[in-house]
């Protein structure tokens, strides 16, 4: 899109990827609590737009909309960020539960079972399970674990090598925690593991991995939360016990 002096229309351009900035809303959308709305991820989405269109030249060496996607994208994860999207109660019940399956994986020796968990926390399935509803979206790093408010020590400190880059997550990259995390999702049950695989690995949305697995959209959602529940719940133990 050009005007007669050659250069580029941005209102024009911004009119025809508004559907994209939707399409990217609505995907990132699936994957969060209901508590974010899409419309907060669009605004943030036509604000990468704009700063993909204002930075964008034609010998950048990218097609424009792959170049805008990756502005869109993280517009979108900055506004999440800044807006602390999961609210506190909702980690503190994560908490919780992955206090819950360490303790019982080190009694049982094995991945407690949903009833088990529920029993332990004198739940009954029914809450257990839509305690993990409302949790969708829990992830597996948050700011506060390098900065653990109860220990008063760094969590992931234990998996950083002794040379820091001044980049925490670069240096869990290149350390011991890929390895660590690699264990634990071969750890997870088997239909766990399948999900996560379907999820981060085939990139399906969670009604894909629903049709997939015969289940609902909604128990897919459970499921998943439970998954990186367990993946902090053993990444946690590793670091404390020294066998990362």
């Amino acid at each position: 899109m050009y005007t007669a002096s050659g250069k580029s229309d941005k209102n024009s351009i911004l009119t025809e990827h508004a559907p994209l900035v939707k399409r990217l809303a609505y995907q990132l959308k699936a994957r969060l609590p209901p508590s974010v709305e899409v419309d907060d991820l669009v605004q943030a989405g036509m604000i990468g737009l704009l700063d993909a269109v204002n930075r964008y030249e034609d010998n950048h060496g990218a097609q424009f909309e792959t170049y805008a996607i990756q502005r869109i994208r993280g517009a979108m994860l900055d506004e999440l960020r800044s807006s602390d999207w999961l609210p506190r109660g909702v980690r503190q019940n994560m908490r919780k539960i992955e206090n819950a399956m360490n303790e019982m994986q080190q009694k049982l020796g094995r991945p407690p079972l949903e009833t088990e968990l529920a029993k332990h926390l004198k739940l009954t399935l029914v809450d257990y399970q839509e305690l993990l509803g409302e949790s969708g979206g829990h992830q597996l790093l948050y700011y506060e674990d390098f900065h653990d408010a109860d220990t008063k020590e760094h969590f992931l400190d234990h998996f950083c090598n002794d040379e820091r880059s001044g980049d925490p997550l670069q240096d869990l990259l290149h350390g011991d925690f890929r390895d660590a995390v690699v264990h634990a999702i071969n750890s997870l049950p088997e239909r766990e593991k399948l999900l996560m695989g379907l999820y981060y690995e085939q990139e399906l949305n969670l009604k894909e991995i629903g049709a997939v697995m015969g289940v609902s959209e909604s128990r897919v959602s459970q499921l998943h939360s439970q998954a990186v529940a367990r993946l902090r719940a053993s990444l946690r133990e590793r670091a404390w016990t020294g066998l990362a």
